[in-house]
């Protein structure tokens, strides 16, 4: 690896240096912030230690998702597909980054178990008291599959060479960030759904915008074309970053401090990072302005990023104010909020609770398509309303199955949440996959030529990688789509994951691509990788609907109820009768399943109508130019016949 250039690394050093002196400064004036919690102080060794090294495996982690986002999407990529020079050497320092996360993560088992207890340490270095604490804790279990994902990141990043390799890598370390996130905190309390969805926006944000720039500063050093791709690119995600930061970071905020909080130790490090994204936004504006490279508004973005990991590592030492001043009741500790009213027409169309993850991608999804649209209008290309208007209500559809009042209430009723369910995996993914978002992409991104392959060459070579082929697969997305029916709810795993927000927007998201991928492959506008003749679509449609109406029969008859555990801890007033509901449930599954079914079987015939015109359409006009294919077969065949006799 080539040696860091002495500047930056003095900047790098001290950047690391503030951090870790915000720790100690923020662990040292908290004092005791275990009685608030009614735990023993389990002295300064633990409590420092564990702050110290949370600091260490987000900076890793950050470092390594930076890393291979530059390899990946900054760095100009080399010929076949490999990585360029600067590519190849930010994998090897993504590699060793993810030694470092993995190391912490491993350590931060004991240390976060001990400290979540109020115990010394030493207590949970023993194997038997490890178990039960690892057992009756979520932030040990988080760390376990951060460090499951450091592992995989460190194999692939070492011995990766490719594009679409580390484009892989990436996305398995940026899914390793989460589950520590997800687990702390914003996990619990009050509005704890809204602050969980913000932080993953968050996390995903600070990682990519730090991570990127401490790349930046070790691997683009030399001026040129490459430098100028990398710091104009860098730049765009800097900006976008910074909104979501400043977006996020005040939902958070607000979900755990309150107004109330906003003046206590708590609220004045909230305020610390915000005089942070002040002056990042300052650099970033002056750093648009400038022409040259800007080497010190790099190193003083670096500084200021590691100030604001640095608070945000002391935050997580600190108890929020949310914790103390209002204790949750029992929906709010399950759902993030209470209902106790049953659901009515007025209800589920007025009572409005955003979806920060799904409903925000939903309207950044239609912004994106509107603008692709533009583009080809500008300059005189066409582009099919009904496309646009199925794309915009497929997401519309998502926004309201998951914000509305009947995203609301799926999470307290099996119903509404059989609601919710069949309009994610049935209803959206049809309307979305008529939309053709991946040909209006191909159409409007720009071609880049001989310059730095872009947005468009990145999308190509994703489309005919061996994992869309593999997803693609006709067998693969059948089983996945029916499949995942009886595994999540005849198998227990249903009532795990409701217990837990995050569990429930992953299955939720599941439900969107599952059922996307699938209908993309029986009418889909767009050209999977695996393309299948008509007849062989609506083989794949009639084999998969009976086994989707026999699992709302199996539900409407099933004798027990599932996830009892979870319905019973949260004890709905108004909800006497769980079987009765899930009976309800079961009969919404097999309705509102089996109408997008025949839907989607008229529209595959109409698309095989058209398509069966337009091939005849085709062949009468090569007919008609003397261009008959079979024609031309025969006589090349009458003709090597006769040759051989001679």
């Amino acid at each position: 690896m080539r040696t860091i250039p002495s500047p930056h690394r003095r900047g790098l050093l001290a950047a690391a240096g503030l951090a870790a002196v915000v720790v100690v400064v923020v662990v040292a004036a908290a004092g005791d912030v275990y009685a608030a919690l009614g735990n023993p102080s389990p002295g300064p060794l633990t409590s420092l230690g564990t702050s110290l090294l949370r600091l260490v495996a987000d900076a890793a982690g950050v470092v390594c998702v930076g890393a291979l986002a530059f390899a990946a999407f900054l760095s100009p990529p080399g010929k076949s597909g490999k990585l360029s020079a600067d590519g190849y050497a930010a994998t090897r320092t993504a590699a060793g980054a993810a030694v470092v996360w993995a190391l912490a993560a491993a350590v931060l088992v004991p240390f976060d178990a001990a400290d979540a207890s109020g115990r010394p340490v030493s207590e949970a270095f023993h194997l038997t008291n490890l178990l039960v604490l690892v057992d009756a804790m979520e932030e040990p279990k988080a760390w376990l599959c951060v460090l499951a994902a450091a592992l995989v990141v460190a194999v692939g990043a070492w011995c990766t060479l490719s594009w679409r390799s580390t484009v892989l890598w990436l996305g398995i370390a940026a899914v390793g960030l989460l589950p520590r996130a997800v687990a702390g905190h914003v996990s619990v309390g009050q509005w704890h759904d809204l602050a969980t969805n913000s932080l993953v926006w968050h996390v995903i944000a600070a990682a990519l915008w730090t991570g990127t720039l401490v790349a930046l500063l070790f691997h683009v050093r030399r001026s040129g074309p490459v430098r100028e791709v990398a710091l104009q690119r860098y730049r765009r995600l800097a900006t976008g970053c910074l909104v979501v930061l400043a977006v996020s970071g005040l939902v958070d905020g607000l979900a755990l401090a309150r107004p109330a909080g906003l003046f206590s130790g708590y609220g004045l490090l909230l305020g610390a990072k915000v005089a942070i994204t002040a002056v990042l936004a300052v650099l970033i504006a002056a750093a648009r302005r400038r022409t040259g490279t800007g080497r010190a508004a790099l190193v003083a973005e670096v500084v200021a990023l590691a100030g604001a990991m640095g608070v945000s590592a002391g935050l997580a030492h600190l108890v929020p104010p949310a914790f103390v001043a209002d204790p949750a009741t029992v929906g709010e500790t399950v759902l993030g909020y209470d209902l106790p009213d049953p659901p009515t027409f007025a209800r589920l169309l007025l009572d409005w609770r955003p979806d920060l993850l799904l409903g925000v991608l939903a309207v950044l999804a239609v912004v994106a398509y509107a603008l692709g649209v533009r583009r080809l209008r500008k300059r005189g290309d066409a582009w099919p309303r009904g496309r646009t208007w199925a794309w915009t209500c497929g997401w519309a559809t998502v926004l309201i199955a998951t914000s509305s009042g009947v995203g609301k209430y799926s999470s307290g009723t099996f119903s509404m949440h059989m609601v919710t369910h069949m309009t994610l995996a049935m209803l959206a993914p049809v309307l979305l996959v008529l939309g053709g978002p991946i040909t209006l992409a191909l159409r409007a991104l720009p071609v880049a030529g001989d310059g730095p392959a872009g947005p468009r060459e990145w999308l190509v070579a994703l489309l005919h990688s061996r994992f869309a082929r593999l997803v693609a697969h006709p067998l693969v997305a059948a089983v996945v789509f029916v499949g995942s029916y009886y595994a999540l709810y005849f198998s227990g795993l249903f009532g795990e994951a409701m217990l837990y927000h995050w569990a429930h927007q992953l299955m939720n998201l599941h439900f969107v691509v599952s059922g996307y991928v699938f209908f993309w492959l029986v009418i889909g506008v767009d050209r999977p990788p695996r393309t299948m003749p008509h007849l062989a679509r609506l083989g794949m449609m009639f084999a998969v609907m009976p086994f989707h109406a026999f699992f709302g029969v199996i539900l409407m008859n099933k004798q027990t109820v599932i996830a009892e555990t979870f319905y019973r801890y949260l004890s709905l007033p108004w909800m006497p009768d769980l079987l009765t509901d899930q009976r309800l449930g079961g009969g919404i599954a097999w309705a509102t399943g089996e109408l997008p079914m025949i839907v989607v079987v008229v529209a595959l015939l109409v698309q095989w109508g058209r398509h069966d015109d337009r091939e005849a359409a085709r062949l009468d006009r090569r007919f008609d130019q003397g261009e008959d294919d079979d024609f031309s077969a025969y006589n090349a065949m009458l003709a090597e016949l006769a040759a051989r006799r001679r």
